[in-house]
C-alpha cells in the first residue's frame, strides 16, 4: 500500500478508502504506462519495485525512471546537431575509398544515417595504453597549440599528474590560444578537489562550462544520472586524443582506492587526419548546446589533411540520440564477425540483444574472449555483471580477470583482423541509454594487429575464469549477483 500500515488504525475510514483507491489506481497506470518505450525487462524491475515497495517505488521512477534529455533539451540538441553539421560541408562531401568486406561498409552506412559523421581516408591512429604515457602525450600536443584547443572529459581534476597538463592549458591561454573546457557536473563534483578546480578554470581565462549541469536554482534539472561520459581532446583541428581515460591521477583521489594499491587501467589514441574533424564536431555539438556558441569555423578539414593510411568513423551516442548508436554498431560488427572477437568492458552489463550477439558468436564457432576487473569499483554494478558469466561460459566464451586491485578501465574490441572500436561507451545499459558516449571506428589489420598487443598484456595479467570454478561459488554470492542485475535494469 501507499499508506503506511501501522497507521491504518489511527485515520478515519474514508481516508483509508480514499488511499486504497489510490493506491489501486497508481498499480493499475503504472502496468501500462511504465512499459511504454522500454526493454521488458526494465519495465518489469520498475513495476516489481512499486508493487513491493509503492512509495518508494514510485518516487524512485519519478526521479530515474525518464531515461530522455528533457523535450527542450532534445530540441535544442537537434538544433546543435543541424547548426553544426550545415558548417562540415567538406564532411558531409567525404568519400571513403576503403575495399574491406561488404559487412564494414555495411556498418560504416548504419553510423553515417544514425550519427551524421563519414567514415573518413588518410587517418594516423598512435595507441596509448600507459596512464602517464597519455597525460604525458596530451600534455606535449597542447604545449605546440597554435589557434585552438577543446578539451571534454567526464572527469577532470587538478592534482599531481594532471598539474602538468593544466599548467599547459593555462600558458597557452597567455600566448593567445582560445582555449574551451567541458567537464560533467556530476561526474567531476564526486572527486576530492572539485573546488580547486573550478577556483583554477576560474582564474585562468580559460572558457569552461559545466556539461548537463544540476542546478536547481538556477532551473537546470534533468535526471541525475543522464551524465556525458565523453573523452575527446582537439588541438587545433590537427590532432585528437579520445578513449577511456579521465584526467585524474589513476586512484581517482581515493584515499580508499590508495590504501588498497587500485589504481585505473586505460586505453587512449592519439588521431591525425580528417577523423580529428569528426570528432571536433562531437565538441562542437556539445559546446554548442551548453553555451549557444557556434563552433562551424573550426569544423573545416585541413588541405594536408590525409597523413595516414588508416580509415576511421566516429559514431556519438547518448540520450540525444533514440536509436542507441554505439548498441547498434555493437551489435552489427559482432554478428558479422567470423573469426574472432576480443572484448575489453570495464562494466559488462549487456541487454539482451547484446548478450545474445556475443553468445551466438561464441556458439557458431567464433572465438570470443571478454576482459573484465576481478573486482570492480563499483558494487552493484560488479555483481550484476558477474551474473553473466554462467550464460557466456556456457556458450564457450573465455572470461579473463584482470588482476586485483586495479581496475581495467578500457574500454575496446576487435571483429577479425578488420576492425577496432575505441571510445567511452561500456557495454552496459547505462552506455546505450542514458550517457553521452562516443566511440571510433578503426579500420584495418595494422589497428587491430596494435589492439591485440594490448589485449594480450590484459591476458598475461589476467586468471582465465572457468565454468567449473564459476558454478562452485557459494549460494548467497549467487544470490548477491541476481539482486544486483535487476537493479541494473532500472532505466
Amino acid at each position: 500500500m501507499l499508506w503506511p500500515f501501522p497507521l491504518a488504525g489511527t485515520l478515519p475510514s474514508w481516508l483509508i478508502l480514499l488511499l486504497t483507491a489510490a493506491d489501486l489506481v497508481i498499480r493499475v497506470l503504472a502496468v501500462g504506462i511504465i512499459p511504454g518505450n522500454r526493454r521488458p525487462t526494465t519495465a518489469m524491475a520498475w513495476l516489481l519495485g512499486i508493487f513491493f515497495l509503492p512509495a518508494l517505488g514510485l518516487i524512485l521512477f519519478l526521479l530515474f525512471g525518464n531515461f530522455r534529455l528533457s523535450r527542450r533539451r532534445r530540441e535544442q540538441l537537434e538544433e546543435v546537431n543541424e547548426r553544426v553539421r550545415a558548417g562540415t560541408s567538406d564532411l558531409a562531401d567525404a568519400v571513403s575509398t576503403y575495399g574491406g568486406p561488404e559487412w564494414v561498409t555495411s556498418a560504416s552506412e548504419l553510423n553515417r544515417r544514425l550519427g551524421a559523421l563519414p567514415m573518413v581516408d588518410g587517418n594516423t591512429v598512435e595507441l596509448l595504453p600507459g596512464y602517464q604515457e597519455s597525460i604525458k602525450a596530451m600534455t606535449e600536443a597542447v604545449r605546440g597549440a597554435k589557434r585552438y584547443i577543446n578539451a571534454e572529459f567526464y572527469i577532470m581534476s587538478s592534482d599531481y599528474v594532471t598539474d602538468d597538463l593544466l599548467i599547459e592549458l593555462e600558458a597557452a591561454v597567455q600566448r593567445g590560444v582560445e582555449v574551451r573546457v567541458l567537464f560533467d557536473h556530476i561526474g567531476t563534483l564526486r572527486i576530492k578537489g572539485y573546488r580547486r578546480l573550478v577556483r583554477r578554470l576560474k582564474a585562468s581565462g580559460i572558457q569552461w562550462r559545466r556539461m548537463l549541469p544540476l542546478l536547481p536554482i538556477h532551473g537546470q534539472w534533468r535526471r541525475p544520472d543522464l551524465r556525458n561520459h565523453r573523452k575527446i581532446l582537439v588541438i587545433d583541428g590537427e590532432i585528437a586524443f579520445t578513449g577511456s581515460q579521465n584526467l585524474v591521477e589513476p586512484s581517482y583521489n581515493n584515499p580508499r582506492h590508495r590504501k588498497a594499491g587500485r589504481k585505473w587501467v586505460e586505453l587512449m589514441a592519439r588521431l591525425e587526419g580528417p577523423i580529428v574533424t569528426t570528432l571536433n564536431v562531437v565538441f562542437a555539438t556539445d559546446w554548442l548546446g551548453e553555451t549557444d556558441e557556434s563552433l562551424e569555423t573550426q569544423l573545416k578539414l585541413p588541405a594536408d589533411a590525409s597523413p595516414g593510411r588508416v580509415t576511421a568513423q566516429v559514431v556519438p551516442s547518448g540520450p540525444g540520440f533514440p536509436t542507441e548508436n554505439n548498441l547498434r554498431l555493437f551489435n552489427t560488427l559482432i554478428y558479422s564477425a567470423q573469426h574472432r572477437i576480443s572484448i575489453c568492458s570495464p562494466y559488462f552489463v549487456p541487454d539482451d540483444s547484446l548478450l545474445y550477439a556475443i553468445t551466438t558468436a561464441a556458439q557458431r564457432g567464433v572465438d570470443v574472449e571478454l576482459f573484465v576487473s576481478e573486482k570492480g569499483d563499483q558494487f552493484l554494478v560488479h555483481h550484476a555483471q558477474r551474473s553473466y558469466y554462467e550464460a557466456l561460459l556456457e556458450a564457450g566464451v573465455r572470461v579473463y580477470l584482470y588482476r586485483a586491485p586495479y581496475v581495467l578501465h578500457a574500454k575496446h574490441f576487435t571483429i577479425d583482423e578488420e576492425v577496432a572500436v575505441l571510445g567511452s561507451s561500456n557495454m552496459d545499459m547505462r552506455s546505450f541509454s542514458l550517457n553521452m558516449e562516443v566511440s571510433v571506428m578503426l579500420l584495418g589489420a595494422e589497428t587491430v594487429d596494435r589492439m591485440r598487443a594490448v589485449e594480450s598484456t590484459y591476458r598475461e595479467s589476467s586468471t582465465e575464469l572457468t565454468l567449473q570454478d564459476w558454478l562452485g561459488r557459494s549460494m548467497a554470492a549467487k544470490y548477491v549477483d541476481n539482486v544486483a542485475r535487476l537493479t541494473a535494469t532500472l532505466q
